[in-house]
């Protein structure tokens, strides 16, 4: 962490090491943006105090997101198939054979998140969901303050992510939206994609963009 940084106090020194320890690959300064842009919906007299994750991987996002929902009471649901996205397979430039199950053969990435959660203190903050996108959204069940989506980055990911969750998030509430790029050349277009349909949809309002994390309100039915 650079020297100049100053830790909110919703954050302590422990759980950042946690964090920064965990494999994962958000940006130290886009990571406190979350967790600010969190507790601002959070914190709203209107709080129904449950937040929603897109996208575990290890849970290195999930502690900036649990450090602030425990700081206000409230819980957080991280959904994930623990299987890895497309760029974490065999062969792509993301694979971590240190992640792989030797019983299936394939990656799983759920062991390191429940690690992750126990050195940072969150078990009791944290609930994980070990399914698809698309499973968990169907099984959902009430509005939320906000949703995190940084899940897969195909289209159809990012899309049902978008299609099953964005519903989820009461007036007021935040959609939060990682690795959106509006230049080609930057990144992928998936979650570019999401972030404009959100706005052009009149539901969304854009609030505050860090990097490539774009904050948005929920304004319209």
């Amino acid at each position: 962490m650079d020297a100049a940084t100053t830790l909110p106090p919703t954050l302590s020194q422990e759980r950042l090491d946690v964090a920064l320890a965990a494999p994962g690959f958000l940006p130290l300064d886009e990571a406190l943006a979350l967790h600010e842009a969190a507790g601002v919906f959070l914190g709203q007299p209107d709080s129904v105090g449950i937040g929603v994750e897109i996208g575990t991987y290890c849970g290195k996002s999930t502690v900036f997101l649990g450090a602030i929902a425990a700081a206000h009471g409230a819980l957080l649901a991280t959904v994930d198939h623990h299987r890895g996205s497309e760029e974490h397979q065999p062969g792509w430039e993301y694979h971590d054979t240190a992640l792989v199950d030797p019983h299936t053969g394939t990656l799983d990435t759920s062991a390191r998140f429940r690690r992750t959660m126990f050195d940072a203190g969150l078990e009791q903050t944290v609930v994980g969901v070990i399914a698809s996108s698309t499973m968990g959204a169907r099984m959902w069940g009430r509005e939320v303050d906000f949703v995190f989506i940084d899940g897969g980055h195909s289209m159809a990911a990012a899309q049902a992510d978008f299609d099953g969750w964005s519903p989820w998030v009461r007036r007021g509430g935040g959609l939060l939206i990682h690795d959106v790029f509006p230049d080609p050349a930057d990144g992928g277009r998936p979650p570019y994609e999401i972030y404009r349909q959100a706005l052009d949809s009149g539901r969304f309002e854009e609030v505050s963009a860090h990097g490539s994390l774009r904050v948005l309100r929920r304004v319209g039915a």
